[in-house]
Parts: C-alpha cells; sequence; structure tokens
C-alpha cells in the first residue's frame, strides 16, 4: 500500500519514473493494466510535473512523486509493474516494495525474476506492450491517444527548440529560419519548452526577428503539462526534435516534423502515422552527448521546411472553407483560415478568423477596412440603405 494510505482496493503500483515522452510512450501499456486489473487502484511512480496528464490518460488513480528509478513509495502492492528500464536497479527498486506478484523484463543479475528478456531494438512502446503481453496481459500497441484540454488559442505552429540533452538539439540558427519562413507564410508561432528552455526559446525568437519574423511569441516556462496540451492539440502544426513534444503531438493528433539525431525514430519516431514526418540522416550516436550529433547537423532548414510546407497544405485541404461576402457599399467580409499577401509577397495579418477588407480604397490601414469608406457615402456592414 501507498505510505500513509489506506486503501480499500488492492494495489497495483507502475514505475516510471522518466520524463513527458517517456509516460506518453508507456500510455497503451498503462491502459492495458487498467483493462487487466479493473478492481486495483493503479498507482503511477513518476515525476509529479507529469500530474497534469493523468486526467487525459484516463488509467492511472494517484500519482506518486518519483524520478529516476526509485525508491518507489509504496508498500506490499498486489502488482508491481516495471515500466521504467532493462533493470536491474528499477526492478530492485520494485522488489524492495514486496510485492505480491511482479511485471517487468528479466535480467542476469536478477535470476529469480521472470520476464522476457530485454530487446534492444524494439520500438519504445511495443517494448512495454510485448512484456506485458509474455506476462499474459494484452495491450494495443495503437492505444495511444489523448483528448487534448481546451485551448483559447488555435490556428497556430508549435516551434519547440529545446531536448533532454544537446546531442539531440537542433542549432537555435536553424530553428530561427524555420520560425521566419513560416511567419513570412502569415503563420503565427508559439516557441514552447519548460522554465529551463526558456532562454534558448527566447534566442531562437530573437534570431527569428533577425530574419523578418514577427508573429512570434515565447511561450517557454509559462505552461503547466496540461497547458501544454492544450497548445499542442490546438495547433495546425508542431517542428520540434526527439523529445516529449514530439509524442504529444502523436498521442493529441497534431501533424509534426521531428528532428532526430543520434537515435534512430524505429526506436523513438512516432508510429506509422501519416501526419506525422521523421527526418533522420541515418547515423545512430550517444543520445546523451554533450555535442550536437553529426547526423543531427546534416538535417538542413530547406528539409524542414518542405516536410512542414507539405504538412500544413495537407492540413489546409482539411480545414473550414472560406467565404467572402461582398456588403454593398461596404467592405469585404472574409471568413475561415486565411493569409493576405501583398503584391512583394509579404504576408499581412490577419491573425483571426474574420476581417474586413477595404473596398473603397481610403483606408490607412490597407488592406483592412478602417470604417472610412462611410465618410464616401459607404454604408457600415448591416446598416440599412439611406432610402430604406
Amino acid at each position: 500500500m501507498m505510505k500513509g494510505h489506506q486503501p480499500s482496493r488492492p494495489v497495483l503500483v507502475a514505475l516510471r519514473g522518466l520524463g513527458l515522452g517517456d509516460l506518453l510512450t508507456a500510455v497503451p501499456a498503462l491502459r492495458a493494466l487498467r483493462r487487466a486489473f479493473p478492481e486495483h487502484r493503479v498507482a503511477l511512480a513518476a515525476p509529479a510535473a507529469l500530474a497534469g496528464l493523468l486526467p487525459l490518460i484516463g488509467a492511472v488513480d494517484e500519482l506518486l512523486d518519483v524520478s529516476g528509478a526509485g525508491p518507489v513509495p509504496c508498500h506490499a502492492p498486489d502488482v508491481a509493474v516495471n515500466l521504467h528500464g532493462a533493470g536491474p536497479q528499477s526492478t530492485a527498486a520494485l522488489l524492495r516494495t514486496r510485492p505480491g506478484r511482479l511485471l517487468t523484463h528479466a535480467h542476469p543479475l536478477l535470476p529469480g525474476t521472470p520476464g522476457p528478456p530485454w530487446d534492444p531494438g524494439a520500438h519504445e512502446v511495443t517494448r512495454w506492450c510485448a512484456m506485458l503481453g509474455w506476462h499474459g496481459v494484452p495491450a494495443d500497441p495503437a492505444d495511444l491517444s489523448l483528448t487534448a484540454p481546451v485551448s483559447e488559442v488555435r490556428g497556430h505552429v508549435v516551434v519547440h527548440p529545446g531536448a533532454a540533452y544537446p546531442a539531440r538539439r537542433w542549432p537555435p540558427e536553424r530553428f530561427a529560419e524555420v520560425v521566419a519562413a513560416l511567419t513570412r507564410s502569415g503563420h503565427r508561432v508559439l516557441l514552447t519548452g519548460g522554465p529551463a528552455e526558456r532562454p534558448l526559446a527566447g534566442e531562437v525568437a530573437a534570431l527569428a526577428r533577425d530574419r523578418g519574423a514577427t508573429r512570434t511569441e515565447v511561450v517557454a516556462g509559462r505552461t503547466d503539462v496540461a497547458e501544454l496540451a492544450a497548445l499542442v492539440g490546438a495547433a495546425r502544426l508542431v517542428i520540434c526534435g526527439d523529445t516529449g513534444v514530439a509524442h504529444l503531438a502523436t498521442a493529441l493528433g497534431t501533424p509534426s516534423v521531428v528532428i532526430f539525431g543520434p537515435v534512430s525514430p524505429a526506436l523513438w519516431g512516432p508510429s506509422g502515422r501519416a501526419a506525422h514526418i521523421a527526418l533522420w540522416a541515418g547515423r545512430s550516436g550517444d543520445p546523451h552527448g554533450d555535442v550536437p550529433g553529426e547526423g543531427l547537423l546534416e538535417i538542413g532548414v530547406a528539409d524542414v521546411l518542405a516536410a512542414a510546407t507539405g504538412l500544413l497544405a495537407r492540413a489546409g485541404e482539411e480545414t473550414d472553407p472560406v467565404t467572402v461576402t461582398l456588403c454593398e457599399d461596404g467592405p469585404l467580409l472574409v471568413r475561415g483560415p486565411f493569409t493576405i499577401v501583398t503584391r512583394d509577397g509579404r504576408a499581412v495579418g490577419p491573425g483571426r478568423s474574420t476581417v474586413a477588407l477595404c473596398r473603397c480604397g481610403r483606408s490607412r490601414v490597407k488592406p483592412f477596412c478602417d470604417g472610412s469608406h462611410k465618410a464616401a457615402g459607404f454604408r457600415a456592414p448591416g446598416e440599412p440603405a439611406a432610402d430604406a
């Protein structure tokens, strides 16, 4: 049982004391455990910062604040499940809770603990489903989807330049080039990240402004995990490296371009979903290295923009149509997802889904209407004619 807690139901504790992406790749396994043990109270041993995702996952009753492989603050659970790693540390931490039953991988240093062998070539999602299957718990690796919280902003592009280690961080100058190109095409860009990544996001924003970016906002360090999920779920596209936000985009069904470095997307990439593009140069290396991987640097700005443009075009085909209403003696009312481009190819606004466009040529804020048409005898939209 959990320390200080007297449960009325048997307890199942699952250890996954890692980050955002690690938790999201374990969602199918957690849901399988919920189905297999419906009478149990399911406790997840994971960092407290991830608690906001539990309502979206829908398989966990309680979070035990654990970072790393333990210790796990739970005594004598009925079932303990190692969703953390190959062992032996994580397996030993769960054994110390004295569980009635332990579901884990086998490890040569723990010969008395049954389980399947660890497969270093398995995708992270299927790894845990396969382990549970070996123990008689069926799990569906495709059961990844989450429903996004409601967001007040929509239609933006999320760019997430951070990653846990420098080996997986694409250079900020390249992210800035991508951001600038997106804003020139009329897209609003939100730069996301944790509190420690706010300086990096700010650097990318400043470099992008130097390259002509306009509609850019740094929200890194200003969102908890649930608010980040809302922003990702409401986005038209996510562009990021091999990090947790990539898995959030997959779970929420938001199209994504994921820039991989020393780790193959066959191990950690989006699993066979057409709305996600994984860019990888084919070079493996140390994912915990302190310099960007060689393969990561082989991926250029043009590669990312080509992938992003294709996904945005595909998403545009699925959005609501643009409608134009001609107001007699007044402006044009345009509604829907659209971008206005001047003769020199510069994108302007609009930053909202409905605008009035000047038709008389008098507006001082062209192409938008400022009401000056009324001085020339035109009417405001909806205003009756003078002889009506």
